[in-house]
């Protein structure tokens, strides 16, 4: 699949390139989420400085595999590595961006943010109780919308995935039955539905599915005109997916609370808020085989911290808070090393 903005995204099988890599070049892979930001920052970066990003989209789960092997300088992931197991990795884990996931659907006649839905009601559509568009759960929410005597498709990433475990994580605090027998991982065990290989395949498979129903990040809705739809908020608003609703959710996070940067945006309080929101998180050696890569990926995140706001919110991504940021460079100093010199000290 190929996605392209404005700004010259491009996704080509799964690999997104930066320009030709050169030596002093910085490798990356994994989570499907950020790819567009993070290629847009590669692009101007290496406008900027010469250096390039040759990321992987392959997917959050694959990205941890690759940076637990250290055949990539950074991995990214959706999904929070708990504390443990970055302990046991040698791995400093840190927020890049904020993104938000959304749901998409083919309905025939039904226009973007037209349906509504509750947390509930899309929990029981992906335990597959509810099977039918007409179902009264759902045209109790949605009077004066057509919505017609169709099955509804459940789309779901097939891949390991930090956007499985966003959205799952949002079903599992909206619905005890999907806590129970489903659970919040990458990976998950779907009762019901098709399956399609990252945010790219999910997007594909209901733009050409009537019927169907799915979840990306907002971009790849936004890059493929999919339809999404209102999503009912704690506040028990209903919310369109817009950055200021993201920006909202983003907001109300407790940043100072959270270990290892994984600050919880899901379903956060708010009548504004945007309740599938969350960072994305880069995976770092703190004992890197090279301190002249390590601090080439450092670099390039500084410069996305600095620079990359503009870039960011144009593809409805949320930059960290200056003060995020700023803890986030206080643990690269104080975490990153070779032989006990810290990698980047600027």
């Amino acid at each position: 699949m190929k996605l392209t903005t404005a700004l010259g995204v491009i996704a080509v099988a799964g690999t997104l390139f930066a320009g030709s890599a050169s030596a002093g070049d910085i490798t990356g892979a994994g989570a499907t989420f950020p790819a567009p930001v993070y290629q847009a920052w590669a692009v101007a970066y290496k406008d900027k400085t010469g250096t390039g990003l040759n990321y992987q989209s392959i997917g959050s789960g694959a990205g941890q595999t690759q940076i637990f092997n250290r055949t990539v300088d950074f991995g990214a992931s959706d999904a929070p590595v708990q504390t443990e197991k970055l302990a046991q990795q040698k791995l400093l884990q840190f927020p890049a961006v904020i993104g938000s996931v959304v749901p998409i659907v083919n309905l025939e006649g039904v226009a973007a943010n037209q349906l509504k839905l509750t947390g509930p009601v899309l929990a029981d559509i992906y335990l597959g109780k509810i099977t039918k568009w007409n179902d009264k759960a759902i045209t109790d929410l949605n009077p004066g919308v057509q919505l017609p005597n169709l099955g509804i498709v459940p789309t779901y990433r097939s891949d390991g995935s930090g956007t499985t475990y966003v959205f799952a994580s949002y079903l599992a605090d909206v619905s005890a039955e999907w806590k129970s027998k489903v659970g919040a991982a990458t990976s998950v065990s779907w009762p019901a539905g098709a399956g399609g290989k990252g945010n790219e395949g999910v997007s594909g498979t209901v733009k050409n599915t009537k019927g169907a129903i799915g979840y990306v990040e907002y971009i790849y809705a936004s890059a493929n005109n999919l339809v999404t739809a209102q999503l009912q908020n704690k506040a028990g608003k209903y919310v369109s997916p817009t950055v200021p609703a993201f920006q909202a959710a983003a907001a109300n996070a407790d940043w100072a609370g959270a270990k290892d940067f994984a600050a919880s945006m899901i379903n956060t309080p708010g009548d504004t808020t945007w309740p599938i929101t969350s960072a994305t998180f880069i995976l770092l050696p703190k004992e890197p085989k090279s301190a002249e890569q390590a601090a080439e990926v450092i670099k390039f995140f500084n410069w996305a911290f600095d620079n990359g706001a503009e870039i960011a919110e144009k593809l409805h991504y949320i930059p960290l808070p200056k003060d995020v940021a700023t803890r986030v460079r206080e643990a690269w100093k104080a975490e990153v090393k070779v032989d006990g010199k810290p990698v980047w000290s600027n």
